[in-house]
């Protein structure tokens, strides 16, 4: 018998994308939308923990009849715990950009292979270079 569930509940999504990695926001999601983010590069390691901002990006995903909306963004999780959207400097680009695409190719593998569910891009999404 198949493992494969086209239609997976809330709660069995919830479990998939949180074996993912620690990128699944789960307090800040709902059933139907579900918020990642990755704290890429650290802006500043002299300050204290509590005070550091990351380059990085966050994604906000909305699941639709036949699959889901995957819309990026770059930039600054400031030391309030926002994410504010601003362009990521060179000297962080790469980095940023590995994680966004190794997350990615996890997150459409899972949900093809688990769901067979697939993922499209937010025409306002940043791009995905993988």
């Amino acid at each position: 018998m198949s493992e494969v569930t086209a239609s997976p509940t809330h709660y069995r999504l919830l479990s998939t994308l949180k074996a993912i990695g620690p990128y699944l926001r789960e307090p800040l999601s709902e059933e139907g939308h579900y918020l990642f983010d990755c704290l890429s590069v650290c802006v500043s390691d002299k300050k204290s923990p509590e005070e550091r901002e990351f380059w990085g990006w966050w994604m906000d995903l909305d699941k639709q009849e036949s699959g889901f909306i995957a819309n990026y963004s770059f930039g600054l999780y400031n030391a309030e715990g926002n994410w504010v959207d601003k362009a990521v400097p060179a000297s962080a680009q790469e980095e940023v950009q590995r994680t966004l695409d190794n997350f990615d190719a996890k997150l459409r593998d899972v949900l093809q292979s688990k769901f067979e569910l697939g993922v499209e891009l937010h025409k306002e999404s940043v791009e995905i270079t993988s």
